[in-house]
């Protein structure tokens, strides 16, 4: 089952490489949307579905604390899983951030098989491994 996946960052380059990393992981992927901040992803979610938010949190005109906040407020949007991109390593911080109704976080750098592993926790699915899984290692975003 391919997953349509919403990817929320200010910065171009940094949204191909989280969707790179997503296509050299092997995860199944129907298809990527793309906005530069919050607002736009609420924007965007008026009219699109997607399965999973994988969100940055320091963007410009909304950042992605004022987007979880408002994801959370309204019942079309609250139940889809986001997943924070962040450098934050501080336990206190990361913590903060899931007690906002994030999903999960994912540490940067990552690695392609650590992107995989936590989509498939968040979405509660199961998918086959591929050969490509195992030449994952060594990459690292």
């Amino acid at each position: 089952m391919a997953f349509n996946i919403l990817i929320v960052d200010d910065s171009p380059s940094m949204r191909q490489v989280i969707k790179r990393t997503i296509q050299i992981s092997g995860f199944d992927v129907g298809h990527f949307y793309e906005v530069n901040n919050g607002k736009e992803a609420l924007e965007l979610l008026k009219d699109e579905w997607v399965d999973v938010i994988v969100s940055d949190i320091n963007m410009p005109v909304m950042d992605g604390i004022t987007f979880v906040k408002l994801l959370q407020e309204d019942a079309l949007t609250s139940n889809i899983p986001v997943v924070v991109i962040t450098t934050e390593g501080r336990e206190s911080c990361l913590e903060k951030i899931m007690n906002l109704g994030v999903t999960a976080c994912i540490q940067k750098p990552f690695k392609p098989e650590t992107f995989r592993n936590k989509l498939i926790g968040v979405l509660g699915t199961e998918q086959t491994k591929t050969d490509k899984e195992n030449s994952l290692n060594g990459y690292e975003f």
